[in-house]
């Protein structure tokens, strides 16, 4: 049945106008006005942005991690992401060293098979670099589509891989066309920083953030791209959080080499401050990298407004307070890292970018939907509103103020970083691929409707 989008503003990562979007089967086939609607479903957009699906770059669903496993699972999860107007996530693909990455690939597959209520992608992460890994990541491009690769330079002993390891990945990225991505932090420093706190009898929460400096972020992020200029390939580093790495990666694109940046809400609207809690509750703000000094912020948000950095991700990673967070109560290297972060990170983005002048309405939708599917292989399927292009819309309400609470979200977590936050902007509908996913509010889309997302090599956007 076709679908008939009427009264609504339509807002691309290049124009703002004023039309109606015809819809049929999986995809938007008209976009103009006098439609006749004849024989179409009729969705009054009157007041509304319409908006391409968000497309979340960084997930971590049903995840392991420090002895637990992530509270959201692919339809959990999926569903938290269509509430907030995302309708696509690219997560993240663990691998051990010794194992094929067609057998890691396999077991997220089985995660999320029969559970994603919205599309999905992986990125691979890069363990070791061996001949056998070197070799199968050809046929993994190819037949999976899996174009992404991620090396973590942190968290020693667990996920942190070597230079050669990070060298060898990006000269064959160069050579399949495939974005290897960095988590950007020097973990040889970070191990013993954390080492010393311990000895010292440091184990609050706050302590997180103090063994895990900026400068040692900064010295990963310059290093990483130091290694992909050699190697002339290209980087996309996850997750920025402080001045000290938007720095080098400015002066690497001013040189007019090929480095991405991505940021994420949680730098975008939270400090370090909140991490200085008593009773344990800074617990529920430890994730890697750390929170910043707020000055950050504003570096990070004029690094979104000038293209230094070019996403905003969520690095959704949700544990519990009551039962996960607590396991570090007696030790911060304990605490399961990471936070509820997927289901609003468009309302962040909107109310604190766009409501407060930080960043233009299209610079809103680029950076939540329209990069990431530029840089991941999936323009213009997803990321836009064309003719052709997959219907993916949000129907978004500008004028509505809410506040943020556990209370009230819809994702599996007993806690929200933002509670109490009010923002302008509620998401009132979500259609994945033509179908509703969120109408009115209320969900009423399935598990297992997602697609896996096949993506294409890596062009420069």
């Amino acid at each position: 049945m076709k679908k008939w989008i009427r009264g609504g503003t339509v807002v691309t990562a290049a124009d703002t106008y004023q039309a109606d979007v015809l819809i049929e089967g999986e995809q938007v086939v008209a976009i103009g006005h006098q439609f006749s609607g004849e024989g179409a479903e009729e969705i009054d957009a009157s007041g509304c942005y319409v908006l391409p699906g968000g497309i979340d770059p960084h997930t971590h669903l049903d995840m392991p991690f420090g002895g637990t496993v992530t509270a959201d699972d692919f339809f959990t999860g999926t569903r938290a992401a269509a509430f907030g107007g995302t309708t696509s996530v690219i997560d993240f693909c663990l691998t051990k060293k010794g194992e094929s990455l067609r057998s890691a690939i396999a077991t997220w597959h089985e995660k999320a098979r029969g559970k994603a209520a919205i599309d999905y992608g992986f990125h691979l992460m890069i363990a070791e670099a061996n001949d056998q890994v070197l070799e199968e990541l050809e046929s993994v491009i190819d037949t999976e589509g899996i174009t992404s690769l991620k090396v973590f330079m942190a968290y020693k002993n667990v996920f942190q891989a070597d230079d050669e390891t990070l060298f060898k990945t990006l000269v064959r990225a160069k050579e399949l066309g495939a974005l290897v991505q960095v988590h950007a932090e020097n973990g040889d420093v970070l191990d013993y920083l954390t080492k010393k706190a311990l000895a010292e009898g440091n184990t609050e929460p706050i302590y997180h953030a103090y063994t895990r400096p900026p400068e040692a972020e900064g010295e990963a992020t310059g290093r990483a791209i130091a290694l992909t200029a050699l190697a002339d390939s290209q980087l996309y580093v996850v997750h920025v959080s402080c001045a000290s790495a938007v720095q080098r990666i400015a002066e690497a694109r001013e040189k007019g080499w090929n480095i991405y940046g991505e940021t994420c809400p949680q730098y975008l609207a939270l400090d370090i401050s909140i991490m200085d809690q008593p009773d344990f509750e800074g617990a529920k703000y430890v994730w890697s990298p750390p929170l910043r000094e707020k000055w950050n912020q504003e570096v990070l948000w004029s690094a979104l407004k000038n293209g230094i950095l070019q996403t905003v991700g969520s690095d959704h990673c949700p544990f519990n307070f009551q039962g996960q967070k607590e396991l570090g109560r007696d030790d911060f290297t304990k605490i399961p890292n990471g936070g509820p972060l997927i289901e609003d990170r468009l309302a962040i983005l909107y109310s604190d970018g766009v409501r407060e002048g930080r960043i233009s309405l299209n610079q809103f939708v680029d950076v939540t939907s329209t990069k990431s599917a530029k840089l991941f292989g999936l323009f213009p399927k997803k990321g836009t509103i064309a003719v052709g292009s997959d219907a993916d819309i949000v129907i978004f309400n500008p004028q509505v103020k809410r506040t943020i609470s556990a209370q009230t979200h819809h994702m599996n977590v007993d806690y929200n970083p933002f509670e109490g936050k009010e923002v302008y902007g509620e998401v009132i509908s979500v259609l994945s691929r033509g179908s509703f996913v969120v109408r009115d509010k209320q969900f009423v889309g399935q598990a297992g409707n997602g697609n896996y997302l096949k993506r294409s090599t890596f062009a420069q956007p």
